[in-house]
């Protein structure tokens, strides 16, 4: 059947592991959109139907050389795309497909979605290369050209997924309020309700669990460490680490270096012997957080973290960092979003601790007294049920707010919106 004149894509990097991809695949079905386009096709996760998938055959590089050139494939691909397929509105989730989209916008209007806290990340992610590097200077030189100049002015509509990462791109990159709205990442609620009813694959008396990618961002190393001290008055206590990433060599080693059994799910037969457990990316990682006492969330930076509040969804209390940005807006809502703790904060729906400082540890190094002020906190919460049971009880209250029909509610009416213009 010949495309009509009114088809809505969405762009993204990918399908493979990770929040962004699991959005994409969740506005997709839940919005009606004609089409969902990736830079590469590879390892795809989420299931797509074959009519809506597009590609644009162009796999991701670390080189700079090959990123510059990718840029210019990529940009003649996805305008024969849109031109082809007849695209009327273009939704594209984090970079570089934001950059692409506005780069190729032509008849269609242009919706960029930002997913981090690009302050946050720009400033401290080893990704953009070293600290004071040429690299990592041309990166963040291109992209606040692309910030300042491409999206304010040929972008019809700009998604932030929280307040404070809004508040970041009119403060630090000069976008233009007018053209932000907020809109927090749907949870799928039922499904995930769904999900917990199947158990893992044996019983974890007690566990604590984290959930993302093992990458700089999540923080993972302050996890184990604090573990290992923990391991000593709760013998029987369990650490679960669900995701796979650029980081899993030096967790592991961090772990083995502590004198934990560590697990390894591509390595090892998995058994109840072991103390920590890298059980990489899971379909269903549901199950679990579920069975866990604990979700423990020691991120660097987040722009929404879809795992906190699927951890909330499951009815397991969390404890996060109050990084930039969502844990705060998730977790304590009635505060200002630009606030920061550097004490332990009981919110209304979970504690907020203060951010680590980002520097790699290894095993021999003594905790630093942020390290101890979370472990003093997650050996209460491991102590008293009462607390426990209350924020499990108000975890379900506070998921509502992110289920899928109230999000898709706030996108159908920007939708809308963008069509009357």
């Amino acid at each position: 059947m010949k495309p009509s004149n009114e088809n809505k894509m969405i762009l993204v990097n990918s399908l493979s592991k990770g929040g962004i991809e699991k959005v994409a695949a969740n506005l997709l079905h839940h919005l009606n959109f004609d089409y969902i386009c990736l830079t590469d096709h590879r390892d795809i996760v989420y299931p797509v139907a074959v009519e809506k998938l597009l590609s644009l055959n162009s796999p991701s590089s670390t080189s700079l050389l090959k990123k510059s050139i990718n840029l210019i494939v990529r940009f003649f691909r996805l305008k024969r795309i849109k031109k082809r397929h007849r695209i009327s509105i273009s939704l594209s989730l984090g970079e570089p497909a934001n950059l692409l989209n506005v780069l190729t916008k032509s008849g269609d209007k242009a919706i960029i979605s930002f997913r981090s806290h690009y302050g946050k990340s720009f400033s401290e992610d080893p990704f953009f290369g070293r600290k004071g590097s040429i690299k990592r200077k041309f990166i963040i030189f291109m992209y606040r050209i692309a910030l300042r100049f491409l999206y304010n002015h040929f972008s019809d509509l700009m998604i932030a997924v929280s307040e404070h990462v809004k508040k970041d791109l009119i403060e630090n990159f000069g976008i233009m309020e007018e053209k932000i709205k907020v809109i927090y990442n749907p949870i799928d609620v039922e499904s995930i309700e769904n999900l917990i009813k199947e158990k893992p694959e044996f019983c974890f008396e007690s566990a604590i669990v984290t959930v993302g990618r093992l990458t700089y961002q999540k923080g993972q190393w302050y996890l184990i460490r604090i573990y290992s001290r923990l391991k000593k008055e709760f013998p029987e206590l369990k650490l679960l680490i669900l995701g796979d990433g650029e980081l899993k060599d030096y967790l592991i080693e961090l772990s083995e270096g502590l004198g934990l059994r560590t697990y390894v799910w591509d390595r090892d037969s998995l058994s109840e012997g072991y103390d920590v457990y890298f059980l990489g990316f899971q379909k269903n990682p549901f199950k679990y957080v579920a069975s866990s006492k604990l979700f423990v969330f020691p991120s660097l930076y987040e722009g929404f973290p879809n795992a906190l509040v699927e951890a909330m969804a499951c009815g397991v209390p969390v404890i996060s960092s109050d990084c930039r940005s969502g844990p705060r807006e998730i977790l304590a809502p009635d505060t200002p979003c630009d606030f920061q703790t550097d004490n332990p904060e009981y919110a209304k729906y979970g504690i907020l601790m203060p951010v680590f400082d980002g520097k790699f540890r290894s095993a021999h190094e003594e905790l630093d007294e942020k390290e101890k002020l979370w472990l003093k906190v997650i050996r209460e919460l491991l102590i008293n049920g009462e607390i426990r049971q209350q924020y499990s009880e108000m975890d379900k209250k506070r998921v509502k707010d992110f289920s899928m029909e109230k999000i898709k509610e706030e996108w159908i009416k920007a939708l809308n919106q963008l069509h009357k213009r």
